[in-house]
């Protein structure tokens, strides 16, 4: 297998384990929990959802063809209105991995290198999808503290819990 195509199948291997951890929070809420807020000036679960979708949307749609900031995009928009219930944000989550994964398994090898364009920067194709992983790993780790803090004590630990690092050989 080329560089190219360990790349894109470690990039889809990571950009799926964001949607998982997302979706295994969203399992442990209730509706009232994607509005929960640490603070006024805090985002919910709902408007991080809300932000990552129209992002995934704006940059994944004709990918490599056109801005990856959208003029139909209303990126304020976002940050602004009710909290979604459990099913609209789980809907959005989606939608919004379905375009994103749906163009990574399109892209081949000889693609990395292209440019492409977000926000009139140009990036290589390479370039754009780190900083999308980047952006995603961010704002998933949010989804997933925030899901902490709400569920406390009640909380299924997603990864290795603390203290669970001990390998079995050790003692």
């Amino acid at each position: 297998m080329d560089t190219e195509s360990i790349y894109l199948t470690s990039l889809l291997k990571r950009m799926e384990m964001y949607q998982d951890l997302g979706s295994k929070t969203f399992a442990q809420l209730g509706d009232k929990d994607m509005g929960f807020q640490p603070d006024p000036n805090s985002n919910s679960i709902s408007t991080i959802v809300r932000h990552m979708h129209g992002n995934m949307l704006s940059r994944f749609t004709n990918f490599l063809t056109e801005d990856g900031e959208k003029p139909w995009r209303d990126r304020d928009s976002e940050f602004e209105g009710k909290a979604a219930s459990k099913a609209e944000v789980i809907h959005l989550w989606q939608e919004g991995w379905d375009v994103t994964l749906g163009v990574i398994r399109s892209l081949e090898g000889s693609d990395l290198g292209k440019t492409v364009t977000i926000r009139g920067e140009s990036l290589t194709v390479l370039d754009a999808l780190n900083r999308q992983l980047a952006h995603y790993a961010y704002h998933t780790g949010q989804i997933v503290y925030l899901g902490k803090v709400v569920r406390s004590d009640h909380w299924k630990n997603l990864s290795m819990p603390k203290r669970g690092t001990k390998h079995p050989d050790d003692e």
